[in-house]
């Protein structure tokens, strides 16, 4: 399954995308080109939330596949979005307390695809992205992901600070992985939870940060300083299903 059968180009085909509803993840657009069908194409995208690059013919020559761009290529989503009402919906339909994870600077595939193997796995319903700091459902994603992206249901918002506020009204306790945080296994990690994880690089936001109610740090022994994000997700994802299923 390659890249290409997610990518959308010229001026009617972006336009058509757009207003079909499909999920564009990113728009990539020439550089200083004020046409009609372009501005068309703005608007859309700026009604859509959609990321836009502008960048040189020769950047958009080079990522064509078909030679006949126009000034225009759209990367779509390999697979629809949900809803974050849908993720609470499928915790209710199981009668489980909500266990979310939302990812804040997110941007390798292959992280993002071995997280949803593991939310998968640990029983999370479901994982919200933001729109801007985060890589999109992409075909290496669902590749890595080993068809966990067929079952857990992933949220792509606007404002992952806001986001994290509406669920506080539902309930949700945040805790957020960084190393300057409270060993895990001090914490209360039982009932409704969102957990937050960052980039190695980059972490978490300090907004998103700033509005979580705990910060969980994975105990380390080794010569190294962190650990990749999707094993850290992995690792506090566990211990929040031992503390959930009362082993001590």
């Amino acid at each position: 399954m390659g890249y290409q059968e997610y990518t959308i180009e010229g001026r009617n085909a972006v336009i058509e995308a757009f207003r079909s509803g499909k999920p564009i993840d990113k728009l990539f657009l020439l550089d200083g080109c004020q046409d009609g069908p372009m501005m068309t194409i703005k608007r859309e995208a700026k009604k859509h939330d959609t990321l836009v690059k502008f960048v040189t013919r020769e950047r958009l020559d080079q990522m064509s596949e078909t030679g006949k761009h126009q000034g225009v290529i759209a990367y779509a989503a390999a697979y629809e979005y949900a809803e974050v009402e849908d993720i609470l919906q499928a915790a209710r339909k199981k009668e489980e307390p909500p266990f979310l994870i939302l990812l804040d600077n997110i941007e390798d595939p292959h992280n993002l695809g071995a997280i949803l193997r593991t939310a998968n796995l640990a029983g999370a319903h479901g994982v919200v992205i933001p729109k801007n700091r985060s890589v999109g459902l992409t075909a290496a994603v669902a590749r890595t992901s080993a068809g966990a992206l067929n079952y857990t249901p992933v949220a792509r918002v606007t404002n992952l600070a806001k986001t994290i506020e509406d669920l506080k009204k539902e309930g949700l306790w945040f805790v957020c992985a960084d190393m300057d945080g409270t060993t895990m296994y001090d914490l209360d990690l039982k009932g409704p939870i969102g957990l937050v994880i960052g980039s190695e690089g980059e972490g978490v936001g300090r907004l998103v940060k700033e509005k979580c109610d705990m910060v969980a740090s994975i105990p380390m022994k080794g010569e190294i300083d962190s650990l990749n994000a999707s094993v850290a997700a992995g690792v506090l994802s566990y211990e929040i299903v031992r503390q959930r299923l009362g082993k001590r």
